[in-house]
């Protein structure tokens, strides 16, 4: 079994379903709710672990009520939580989130500004086959790349809205939102932003676009590996469980295009269902939806 150790934010999700999104200070009524674990590293870690894979979270949790809805959650869905630090004086995190008809969210969220920065303990953990980061917990990123260096093995950082060049720099792989890639080079155009980031890091890049699915260069081109087309239900959470397969494809021995074409498919055919964390796929189902799309 590959074990992949993911790092970074773990929340629960208050998750309403409604026909638009709110633009009006009144009271509206949800078509279907329901509430599940979230935040991008254990979103991550839930997928590699219905993939088949195994998977280590490392997060920052109060030892409070909803921290405790959180790691319940996450064992329940076979993560390794042992190495998730508790404190007594902090608050976990939760979101509201808001799914419209065409499948798009609109998250709140709250996190405790005071949760301990502190990542050296990261240092200290066994080795694994890959390790992934997300940039919410820039300090706990950079720990986990060094220690993805220090064992030679892929460290791949899930590059969003506070991306650091450290981190970049430290990371094998960066895999980067269209958002995160456009707010960290100001740049709007594909290529040139993914030249800027290959000009500071000796990484392979890349970049998610949604349905239009996944851009990276080779040989200074700009290849596409596009998405299957889908009728999108639900997008929450598809680039966390998006970086997750990614990171146990390579774990799993593939190449970057491999791991890039069977990340695209998980994350699609969860797109495909209504549920958070429970329209996340499994193995047998991603199989089946391969061989849908011959």
């Amino acid at each position: 079994m590959s074990k992949v150790m993911v790092t970074g934010v773990a929340v629960v999700d208050f998750i309403f379903k409604i026909k638009s999104m709110p633009k009006e200070p009144e009271k509206y009524r949800a078509e279907e709710a329901y509430v599940s674990g979230g935040g991008i590293a254990a979103n991550a870690a839930v997928c590699i672990s219905r993939l088949g894979g195994h998977a280590t979270l490392i997060a920052r949790l109060g030892k409070d009520e909803i921290g405790g809805i959180i790691k319940n959650q996450l064992i329940a869905d076979g993560v390794q939580v042992d190495k998730i630090k508790e404190y007594k004086d902090n608050r976990s995190s939760f979101s509201s989130v808001y799914i419209d008809k065409t499948g798009e969210r609109q998250i709140v969220n709250f996190r405790d500004p005071l949760l301990p920065e502190d990542s050296a303990w990261i240092k200290d953990i066994e080795e694994h086959d890959v390790y992934l980061a997300d940039t919410r917990w820039n300090q706990g990123a950079i720990e986990t790349m060094k220690l993805a260096k220090k064992y030679n093995r892929p460290g791949v950082l899930d590059a969003e809205d506070t991306v650091t060049a450290e981190a970049i720099k430290i990371a094998s792989h960066v895999a980067f939102s269209s958002y995160g890639l456009k707010k960290f080079t100001k740049e709007s155009n594909l290529k040139k932003a993914l030249s800027y980031v290959c000009k500071i890091t000796d990484a392979w890049v890349c970049v998610t676009n949604g349905d239009k699915g996944v851009f990276f260069l080779q040989n200074n081109l700009l290849e596409n590996v596009p998405a299957p087309k889908i009728q999108a239900e639900e997008t929450l959470g598809a680039g966390d469980v998006w970086h997750g397969a990614f990171s146990l494809g390579l774990a799993e021995g593939k190449n970057e295009v491999d791991s890039i074409k069977f990340a695209n498919l998980v994350a699609s055919l969860k797109c495909k269902n209504f549920g958070g964390r429970d329209s996340f796929p499994n193995r047998q189902q991603v199989i089946d939806f391969r061989r849908s799309q011959i």
